[in-house]
């Protein structure tokens, strides 16, 4: 286990970081490799929602692309999303029978998305695979969601299936490990007073 941040918190009896990340390998079957990330207050152990979460997620997802292309991935409530990139400025496009792709947003965009969609299912991709239209899997998310990624993120860095209401985030990767992730998470995240750990 790590800690990151400031181990005293205001308030907090156990003076322990306020927010916890953890970390671990999923089994998701025999022929998917897949990273499990949950968001949790320390003491509560209940997902951590709305503003904090948003800059959390907003800064985390810049360091685990690094510097590879990357896109998020809208399925549903799309004319809501339209509507939010227009008049937030956020660079779109219309993919498929009904998917929204924006093009590597800002982390600043990143964290409006996440606090206005924190109830909504979405995706990203990483990868150098990410700089032109998947058409295929575009098509495939309009049908299926992000069930369609498990066909195709071997084709990536990784398809990420993002939960923000639940705290969680399920990274589908064959070559970020969970120590890997933790690597690149840490410096990014320690200005928030996380403590990143890894589950037995």
């Amino acid at each position: 286990m790590s800690a990151t941040g400031n181990a005293g918190t205001a308030g907090n009896a156990l003076g322990l970081p306020p927010f916890s990340l953890d970390v671990q390998s999923l089994d998701l079957g025999p022929d998917v490799k897949a990273v499990g990330l949950e968001l949790l207050g320390t003491e509560s152990r209940e997902p951590v929602r709305g503003k904090d979460a948003a800059e959390i997620w907003a800064a985390a997802f810049p360091v685990l692309v690094g510097s590879e292309p990357f896109v998020l991935d809208f399925f549903s409530h799309i004319d809501r999303v339209r509507e939010f990139c227009k008049v937030h400025e956020i660079q779109s496009r219309e993919a498929a029978e009904r998917c929204i792709v924006l093009p590597r947003p800002t982390e600043e965009q990143l964290r409006q998305l996440f606090e206005r969609f924190e109830g909504e299912t979405f995706g990203v991709r990483a990868g150098s695979a990410a700089e032109d239209p998947d058409t295929a899997l575009e098509r495939d998310l309009s049908r299926r969601g992000l069930d369609a990624y498990q066909a195709a993120y071997s084709r990536y860095i990784f398809c990420a299936v993002l939960e923000p209401e639940d705290g969680w985030v399920t990274l589908l990767s064959a070559t970020l490990w969970p120590s890997e992730v933790i690597r690149r998470l840490r410096p990014a995240v320690s200005r928030f007073d996380v403590h990143i750990a890894r589950p037995n």
